[in-house]
């Protein structure tokens, strides 16, 4: 017997199918990543066209199946982030962040790449806070829950990042290492450090880090690459 169960969902891929249906991948906190296929979707008057938008929470009702293949028997948008598609800077990043937890999904089931994921595209709405402290924010953060976060304790031979220390970072080992020509301070470790423990609501607030965050998105980038 098929037997339907409810969740949020984020829409990570929408691929169109047979004539009028499409399979959609979706992410859920309670089971992780799953793909569906929304019957009649791309009709012009199908109840589920509406629920099933990229850019957003949804509150969607599946069947599931014998298969892997579950069935969308109702979706409704519970949050719709469109201002983020006004800006083209937040755009490019919102895309680049789901593509990055659907690539991660695949292979681990972690409840936190949802709540990671919304956050993101909440913050990203929000043109009062920079984008780039929101990609900050989420690289960090996408890294500690991959179980590879930047050593931001010590640097490669064991001892407590300094206050009075400049930095180059070593890739291999992941961790900073002291050298008075290095490009990283104190205050990029501490923006670094604000960015894993608060959220882009809370770093907005703090000055000054506008010199500092392109160094630091550039060592998060660099690593991922």
């Amino acid at each position: 017997m098929n037997t339907p169960f409810r969740t949020e969902a984020i829409i990570l891929r929408r691929t169109n199918y047979s004539e009028a249906d499409r399979i959609v991948s979706l992410l859920t906190p309670d089971r992780g990543k799953i793909s569906a296929i929304a019957k009649g979707v791309r009709k012009p008057k199908s109840k589920l066209a509406g629920g099933l938008e990229l850019l957003a929470t949804c509150d969607i009702t599946i069947m599931e199946g014998r298969g892997d293949m579950g069935l969308v028997t109702s979706a409704r948008i519970n949050e719709f982030y469109g201002d983020i598609l006004h800006d083209y800077d937040r755009m490019q990043l919102a895309y680049a962040m789901i593509k990055t937890v659907n690539k991660a999904a695949e292979t681990v089931s972690e409840p936190e790449f949802y709540y990671l994921l919304r956050g993101g595209m909440q913050f990203l709405n929000t043109s009062i806070i920079d984008w780039r402290i929101t990609e900050l924010w989420f690289r960090l953060n996408m890294q500690m829950l991959l179980g590879h976060g930047t050593n931001l304790a010590t640097d490669r031979e064991g001892e407590k990042l300094a206050a009075n220390t400049t930095y180059h970072f070593d890739f291999g080992e992941n961790a900073f290492y002291a050298d008075g020509r290095g490009r990283f301070t104190a205050e990029h470790i501490k923006l670094l450090r604000l960015a894993a423990a608060k959220t882009p609501a809370v770093l907005k607030q703090v000055g000054g880090i506008g010199d500092i965050i392109e160094d630091c998105l550039w060592l998060l980038r660099t690593l991922e690459s």
